[in-house]
């Protein structure tokens, strides 16, 4: 396994086009991170999570962070 095979599993956009061209999937795969960091930003606020926090961990975890952020249940009041 190569480093863009890594990044395209790890990133998920293997899974979704497997004939993506080496040169495209380190840009594509920046954008796609950073739209999950927003998400992850905007679904944590929603529930009541740490917004900065869920941030980074969705530019770091992109889509997997986002599955995880979406499967927890929201944080009640105190």
């Amino acid at each position: 396994m190569d480093f863009n095979q890594l990044v395209g599993y790890f990133t998920g956009l293997l899974i979704i086009k497997p004939d993506m061209a080496p040169a495209s999937l380190l840009p594509t795969a920046a954008l796609v991170h950073l739209l999950d960091a927003i998400l992850c930003g905007v679904i944590a606020d929603h529930s009541r999570r740490s917004v900065i926090g869920w941030t980074i961990g969705g530019l770091i975890g992109g889509i997997w962070a986002l599955g995880v952020l979406f499967v927890l249940p929201a944080k009640k009041d105190p």
